[in-house]
């Protein structure tokens, strides 16, 4: 079973300004010669980690990871200013394109778990030239129907127990109506208290269903209270207006990049992206090689998961 490469530690790093008085927070580690990389990190909102560079042979790859608007190191972060006026998947992607050509990298495989699945769908669509592989896991296509399954009771069925506390913010009458806008409601209250419950209880739902057994430490770190608050309102303004997506248009445009390489790795028990968009995108892309994961659920640091990625990471190591 294969596990992440060694802790490193970037030798380049900055902060890029990208337009709309936004900057993104940017960084390098592995070979300044080796085959480049750009890790795209989920949610929408949520942040590049140390282990993020451990998915990549140091040796062989010139490993980019970068924070996406309003979160992580880069900004201004949303918790600080609440605007999301500059802050859509168009943006995202010019955002990908103005950093790959301050770097002066001419292709670079795209990688990208979760919502960083979708967004790296919807780049290399629009700019298949530059993409030399992607390596993709817990695919997440953006359709409505993934909205409804995850917020609005499906999954519920699952862990009725979390269900209940991510109820818990939302008044009982309104229980019944689409929940994603209630809790748009919710997480721009100009009550602060009240924000921030729906923010945690936001937050810890995706933590305590994110993967197959319990990690208690991924729960306290999503339920603090300046990622949650970020994270929940950036999640939620994206999926309410449906990623800034045409309704089935990563699968409609599949054709731009069905000449690319390409790896999905998808937890047999994901509850947060089921393993039906992972099976629909790979029957729609031929090319595509699959793995299911019998034995994990959404999460990229489950053994399983771990194994598959670094497998095509390596199978992708030579340049092309």
């Amino acid at each position: 079973m294969r596990t992440l490469y060694p802790e490193i530690q970037p030798h380049d790093s900055g902060m890029l300004a990208v337009g709309d008085g936004q900057s993104v927070y940017w960084e390098v580690s592995g070979s300044p010669d080796g085959k480049p990389v750009v890790f795209l990190h989920g949610g929408p909102g949520g942040a590049t980690a140390p282990h993020h560079r451990r998915f990549f042979d140091p040796l062989a790859y010139r490993i980019v990871l970068f924070d996406q608007r309003g979160c992580g190191r880069s900004t201004p972060h949303l918790a600080d200013d609440p605007s999301l006026e500059h802050n859509t998947t168009r943006h995202l992607v010019a955002d990908i394109e103005r950093l790959r050509e301050f770097l002066g990298v001419e292709r670079w495989q795209v990688f990208g778990g979760s919502w960083g699945s979708t967004l790296a769908l919807a780049y290399a669509q629009q700019h298949p030239h530059r993409v030399t592989e992607l390596v993709l896991r817990g695919i997440f296509l953006l359709r409505r129907m993934e909205i409804d399954w995850y917020y609005n009771g499906a999954a519920g069925y699952v862990y009725p127990d979390a269900w209940a506390k991510f109820l818990a913010p939302v008044p009982e009458d309104e229980r019944d109506h689409d929940l994603v806008e209630v809790y748009h409601r919710l997480l721009h209250s100009p009550d602060e208290q009240v924000a921030l419950a729906a923010g945690v209880a936001w937050s810890s739902w995706e933590a305590a269903t994110s993967s197959l057994l319990p990690q208690p430490e991924r729960l306290a770190e999503m339920s603090a209270a300046r990622f949650a608050l970020a994270f929940a309102r950036i999640e939620n303004h994206y999926f309410r207006h449906g990623g800034f997506l045409d309704e089935g248009q990563l699968l409609r445009d599949i054709g731009a990049v069905v000449h690319i390489p390409a790896v999905i790795v998808q937890g047999r028990h994901d509850i947060v992206c089921p393993s039906v968009s992972a099976w629909e995108l790979h029957r729609a892309w031929p090319g595509s090689v699959l793995h299911i994961v019998d034995d994990a659920g959404h999460a990229a640091t489950e053994p399983g998961i771990t194994h598959q990625l670094i497998e095509a990471t390596d199978r992708f190591a030579k340049p092309r």
